[in-house]
């Protein structure tokens, strides 16, 4: 199900029963089971994709997270989503402060984190934003690279979920995220 703020799917592909697609739009606009706010360990939702999702979804998100903060990187909470389309916000952290620099290997133990908290939700469906791209300053190819090798380890362990979306807020995200399926993805 996309709503409106979500443009039609640029790339679409199933990897053993799961569909892995990629959109161009607002995080916020989507409707799944979950999306996932790439956080920092104390939630602050400030600006970037958080700040996003909190104007979006309203402070009960702010709310909860700051009860279950702070959270360590490789570690994923949910919260409820607010006026939200989806029924879970999955906060993940990609670094330890607010606006803070963040790497590769914080991307991929977040992703990694966040598919896990998806799956005891029994979530079947999930929308990523480009972690780390934004104030983390990670550039898109080695995000798009790094979460896209972790949704594939986590499809062929065996999961629930039946739709991951990747969501790119610009053309550059985007075109990351299908050429790195297209490449690692059969």
């Amino acid at each position: 199900m996309i709503e409106s703020g979500i443009k039609v799917s640029v790339f679409e592909r199933n990897y053993k029963g799961t569909t892995i697609a990629v959109i161009q739009g607002d995080i916020t606009q989507v409707a799944v089971d979950a999306i996932v706010n790439a956080a920092n360990s104390h939630l602050i939702m400030g600006g970037g994709v958080a700040g996003a999702i909190l104007k979006a979804g309203g402070r009960t998100i702010q709310e909860e997270a700051n009860r279950k903060a702070p959270v360590p990187i490789g570690k994923a909470v949910a919260t409820n989503a607010g006026k939200l389309k989806t029924r879970y916000v999955i906060h993940t952290p990609t670094m330890e402060q607010p606006a803070m620099p963040t790497g590769r290997r914080k991307v991929g133990l977040a992703t990694k984190a966040a598919l896990e908290c998806a799956n005891q939700l029994g979530a079947t469906s999930i929308a990523f934003p480009g972690m780390g791209t934004g104030v983390g300053g990670l550039d898109v190819m080695d995000a798009a690279e790094v979460m896209v090798g972790e949704i594939k380890r986590h499809i062929e362990l065996g999961t629930p979920l039946k739709k991951v979306i990747l969501i790119g807020y610009n053309s550059e995200l985007t075109t990351a995220f299908a050429n790195q399926i297209k490449r690692a993805i059969p």
